[in-house]
Order: structure tokens, then C-alpha cells, then sequence
């Protein structure tokens, strides 16, 4: 099996296993390396104060316990994984309803993953941040 291969079918695994459990974050932290570059588009705004930049494993799990204090899944699909060496690209879409105010949005998302030996050492969502933060605003 091919790097690319592998890496893909892990994602595939793992965000399957997320969008089942409707977020839970341990199934994320077998393939994280113990050292990552985690970051969101959002990068910790007001509102999304869960997306600031993590740099360990500890770090990510922290990530999505506020994600799952602020947010519940609707539904995570991703649709295309395009993989070149280490690097793939997921290509999906997600809904989740913010707490606080009961609002739900459903967005496009992309998520960017470089893996080394296995391991995921960086990572970068791209979304649509003002449709998220409109709706932790009540």
C-alpha cells in the first residue's frame, strides 16, 4: 500500500468513526503525533475561543472538548481525500448547532493533514468562519 494510500485510508477510518459518534475526540488521538501543528481559520476569535493554535496531542484533545462544549454534530461527511506524499486533503461538509443560542449551520470544510511515519503532525480546517461565529450570536 501506498503512503498516500495508508494516510487516506486512516482519514477515511477516523472520520467515520467521528461522524458515527457524533464528536467524540479520542477517536482522533491515536493518529496524532505527541508534537503537532494544529490551527483553524477561526485561530481562537471571540466565540470560537476553541480554535486557538495547539502545538501537543494534550493541546488537541483540549480543542475538542471546547468544541463539544460549545457545539453539537449534526452531521460530518467528507466527500474527496486527495493525498500527494505525506499531505492529503479532506473535502466535506458538516453541521453542528451551537449551544448557547440553538442555531445550526451547515458548511462546507476543508481540512489539510501532513502525516510523518504514520503520524499526523500538522493540521489546518478552512471554513466558513462568519457563518459560524453568526451563530453564537444570539
Amino acid at each position: 500500500m501506498t503512503e498516500e494510500k495508508r494516510n487516506v485510508e486512516i482519514l477515511r477510518n477516523t472520520y467515520a468513526a467521528w461522524h458515527r459518534t457524533k464528536g467524540d475526540p479520542h477517536v482522533w488521538l491515536d493518529i496524532l503525533a505527541d508534537e503537532i501543528a494544529w490551527g483553524s481559520l477561526a485561530d481562537g476569535r471571540p466565540g470560537m475561543e476553541f480554535t486557538r493554535p495547539r502545538a501537543t496531542r494534550d493541546e488537541v484533545l483540549g480543542y475538542f472538548e471546547g468544541l463539544a462544549a460549545d457545539w453539537s454534530m449534526e452531521f460530518y461527511h467528507v466527500n474527496e481525500f486527495v493525498a500527494q506524499g505525506g499531505r492529503v486533503v479532506a473535502l466535506g461538509e458538516c453541521s453542528w448547532t451551537y449551544r448557547r443560542t440553538g442555531k445550526t449551520v451547515t458548511i462546507p470544510k476543508v481540512d489539510v493533514w501532513m502525516f510523518e511515519n504514520g503520524k499526523v503532525t500538522q493540521f489546518m480546517e478552512h471554513y466558513d468562519t462568519q457563518t459560524a461565529l453568526q451563530a453564537t450570536q444570539a
